[in-house]
């Protein structure tokens, strides 16, 4: 039923949800995953807010910041893939619209099914960059899970 499965990445308790939901699926059918996470500095700034020196108003993160950022959003993703054996193939981490990064990897790969958390960035993520989930559903060509 499945055998490709586009996970999109944000690095919140939603995104680990839907990436062990993305897992339990790819070891069902054996499938591989497909990781993606489009960092962007308002999120990683967000993120960060907690961290003396970024005032997410008035200071964005670096890129060195941003893709470090990213980085360990794929690192727990991977680790989450490999505790439960399941493969994962290609990676991106392409800065850009996330709503496009993930319609453009699942289409690249012609895939099956795309998982995404639904409110990965909250209520105010949300307000800034409006709901990734639901532009994915709207404009994938392939089933799509979102996962709460």
């Amino acid at each position: 039923m499945f055998k490709t499965i586009v996970v999109g990445l944000d690095g919140s308790e939603t995104s680990d949800r839907a990436m062990r939901v993305a897992c339990d699926l790819a070891k069902t059918y054996d499938a591989t995953l497909h990781l993606v996470h489009s960092p962007q500095p308002q999120t990683v700034a967000f993120a960060t807010g907690a961290i003396a020196g970024y005032h997410m108003v008035t200071t964005m993160p670096s890129e060195k910041v941003v893709r470090a950022a990213a980085e360990k959003v794929m690192d727990a993703a991977r680790e989450i893939a490999r505790d439960v054996g399941v493969t994962v193939g290609e990676t991106r981490t392409d800065r850009g619209d996330p709503v496009a990064q993930i319609i453009d990897c699942a289409e690249g790969l012609d895939a099956d099914l795309i998982v995404t958390g639904r409110r990965g960035l909250g209520s105010l993520g949300a307000l800034v960059q409006g709901s990734t989930s639901l532009g994915v559903s709207h404009k994938a060509h392939c089933a799509c899970l979102s996962i709460v």
